[in-house]
């Protein structure tokens, strides 16, 4: 198996396609830099974020964030859409805490805590306001940033964030998947059979019929870096987790939900509206999963802009 894996990262398809991600982003105006967060309080030096920052900032544009969710690298789940918003916003995309070049030595892995690192690491780019776009976990950590610096949080996009989610959720059966253990095994896969269901929960229409060489590959790139981490990340969006315990938020929110998710079901959506009342409107888009940037990209983006750039 190991010169299994050495010959797929010399033919790589997986790190050809990320390559491609990095030249669309650096021609969308975007410069790659890693940021070391180190002032002895809460976060230790040992803490490092990488980010997607624009080559010239303009001070005089708003400032737009946006937040991944699990899987690949923030490139591959925003893809062409940066370069939509770099003529209106100074756009910043980040890798959290335990993806991509993003890393910590601290214990604590609470999206409260990602959410912190990301508030620093937006000051130590001289940002102070922003507008936040967060997909599936990174709407958890968005959510938490708006709730925790509500004056640096403008207007925020929750894209099938199940920030409502209860313990007990599980145990009654919300989700597709029996319990935690099985959920880490396929939002994290370590096999081409569990990356083929996480991709068969996360589309309407998955693509059929891919080789078991382009999985391992997009394993062996993708998935087999801070794996522990990454459990630890799940188990404690779950963990003692109640809809009391939830802050309430002030910002002008739109949720975007597609309707067959299977990963957080659009009942989560619903909860999250009614949770956040006046100020959220919602959005659901038929004939997608939970996949719903990548699976209908051209209406995610469409939402986006009317949310964020028409009422500029």
């Amino acid at each position: 198996m190991v010169d299994y894996l050495r010959l797929l990262r010399c033919f790589s398809f997986t790190a050809s396609r990320d390559w491609l991600f990095r030249q669309s982003f650096a021609n969308a105006g975007l410069r790659s830099v890693t940021t070391d967060l180190s002032h002895g309080d809460s976060i230790a030096s040992t803490t490092s974020m990488h980010c997607w920052i624009p080559k010239s900032p303009n001070r005089s544009k708003p400032n737009l964030l946006l937040v991944h969710g699990f899987g690949a690298n923030a490139m591959w789940q925003y893809g062409e859409h940066p370069r939509s918003f770099t003529g209106r916003y100074n756009v910043y995309v980040p890798d959290l805490l335990f993806f991509g070049l993003s890393s910590t030595s601290e214990p604590n892995r609470t999206e409260s805590f990602q959410a912190q690192c990301l508030s620093r690491l937006m000051e130590a780019h001289g940002v102070h306001t922003m507008n936040v776009v967060g997909i599936s976990y990174g709407g958890f950590v968005g959510y938490s940033l708006a709730a925790q610096f509500p004056e640096k949080v403008e207007k925020l996009v929750l894209c099938c964030a199940g920030v409502c989610l209860e313990e007990k959720d599980m145990e009654d059966g919300l989700f597709k998947v029996p319990n935690l253990e099985e959920a880490t095994e396929i939002l994290i896969p370590q096999t081409p059979e569990k990356l083929k269901e996480l991709i068969r929960f996360s589309f309407v229409k998955p693509i059929k019929g891919v080789p078991s060489f382009f999985l391992w590959d997009f394993i062996d790139v993708m998935c087999t870096e801070f794996v522990e981490e990454k459990r630890d990340l799940i188990k404690s969006i779950l963990k003692e987790r109640r809809l009391s315990d939830l802050p309430r938020i002030k910002q002008k929110t739109l949720i975007i939900w597609g309707e067959e998710d299977q990963i957080f079901p659009l009942e989560l959506g619903y909860r999250l509206k009614r949770y956040i009342g006046d100020n959220a409107e919602m959005v659901v888009i038929k004939k997608a999963g939970h996949a719903v940037n990548l699976e209908k990209s051209k209406e995610f983006l469409k939402h986006l802009k009317s949310f964020l750039i028409d009422s500029l």
